[in-house]
């Protein structure tokens, strides 16, 4: 039996990439635990630049889809590259936003202040469009924070890059290096003026259907998620021993440094934003692809945060939003209460990641793969 060039063998993982983006998505959870205790005060938010860790998502992005398809596309046509895509991603897309709408009656309260009024029916509808990964628009808003997926705010990085991932396919991936490199310096130019002169001084934001929400979602994209597949074109790769403890340090600090200047002074913490991403994430990500796993141990660790990643990543702001009106309902302060109720929060988190990982995501995805990846030439 042939096989059509939609099946292609899996190239060998950068493993320390993989357990990198899952540091990454660990520090997402905690940052949006805290958060919640912030009553909407960016300048006083603990692992306060947590949010970051998209733009190092976009980044990681990049570089793995040029390492995966640069070389292939003698083999294989646009539409076999987006049907590999979805298949990656799109199963847990739909796990997400079942999950958001299994969860979101119990968040009515002060703090989602639609959820009272929202019909089943309605919920539901946003939930089908959600799955789609289709941005719905505010005026179907259904819990009061403009979110272009409701159920599951996070899904709004997913959307732009399935953009970036189209963009990529269409013409990027004919661009030569010195053409991305101009691609990547005009995107560079269009997130440090947004950083140094927007209303911000920070990438807060890219989830509402609202024209300065899409401009910060587009800032936000277009540079680390290019400057990932130059990074990968150029053979940009640092080799240093124990690479992933150290970048998994590296990470941590960046994302946990405090807001660097007040209201009056936004173009400091800009500037900062716009060193992590412009250089120090590609850095991380050089010494994360030339190093090395030493021992068992390691690579059971890189392997375990890698696999769960994602599905963390998209599956855990459900209760996110389930935590934040249990705090503003009851008035719960940031304390033993508080920190103990965020810490199961994280727990259960990473099982609902892991569960969904090995009795879902995994199987749908063999499935899809022999059902739309493997079909007879």
């Amino acid at each position: 039996m042939s096989k059509s060039t939609t099946y292609l063998e899996s190239k060998q993982h950068y493993a320390i990439l993989d357990g990198l983006r899952g540091v990454a998505s660990v520090l997402v959870i905690v940052f949006h635990v805290f958060e919640t205790f912030t009553g909407g005060n960016r300048f006083i938010q603990i692992i306060n630049h947590g949010y970051l860790a998209v733009d190092f998502f976009f980044l990681l992005s990049g570089f793995v889809v040029a390492y995966a398809y640069d070389d292939r596309w003698s083999k294989m046509t646009q539409w076999d590259f987006y049907k590999r895509r979805l298949v990656r991603l799109q199963p847990m897309v739909v796990m997400g936003s079942i999950i958001g709408a299994a969860l979101f009656y119990f968040g009515a309260g002060q703090a989602f202040p639609n959820i009272a009024d929202t019909p089943v029916w309605k919920m539901l509808l946003v939930m089908v469009i959600g799955a789609t990964l289709i941005p719905v628009p505010i005026s179907m808003d259904i819990r009061g924070w403009q979110e272009m997926h409701p159920l599951n705010g996070p899904a709004w990085s997913l959307f732009f890059e399935y953009i970036a991932n189209i963009l990529y396919a269409v013409a990027v991936r004919r661009f030569s290096k010195l053409a991305l490199s101009i691609l990547v310096s005009l995107a560079g130019c269009m997130l440090i003026g947004y950083l140094l002169f927007g209303p911000q001084g920070d990438l807060i934001g890219g989830w509402s259907v609202t024209k300065e929400q899409l401009f910060v979602g587009f800032t936000r994209v277009l540079y680390p998620f290019f400057a990932g597949v130059l990074l990968c074109r150029i053979g940009g790769i640092i080799r240093i021993k124990n690479a992933f403890w150290w970048c998994s340090l590296l990470i941590i600090i960046v994302l946990s440094v405090p807001r660097i200047g007040d209201e009056h002074h936004l173009w400091m913490n800009g500037i900062y934003e716009a060193v992590c991403v412009i250089f120090i994430f590609p850095l991380i990500v050089s010494i994360g692809a030339g190093g090395v796993l030493h021992t068992a141990k390691s690579e059971r660790i890189c392997k375990f945060l890698g696999d769960i990643s994602y599905p963390l990543y998209i599956t855990h702001y459900p209760l996110i939003y389930v935590y934040t009106a249990w705090v503003v309902n009851n008035k719960i302060q940031l304390g033993t209460q508080g920190l103990l109720m965020g810490l199961l929060l994280v727990v259960v988190s990473i099982a609902i990641a892991y569960a969904s990982l090995k009795l879902y995501d995994e199987p749908v995805r063999d499935w899809l793969k022999k059902k739309v990846l493997m079909k007879k030439a």
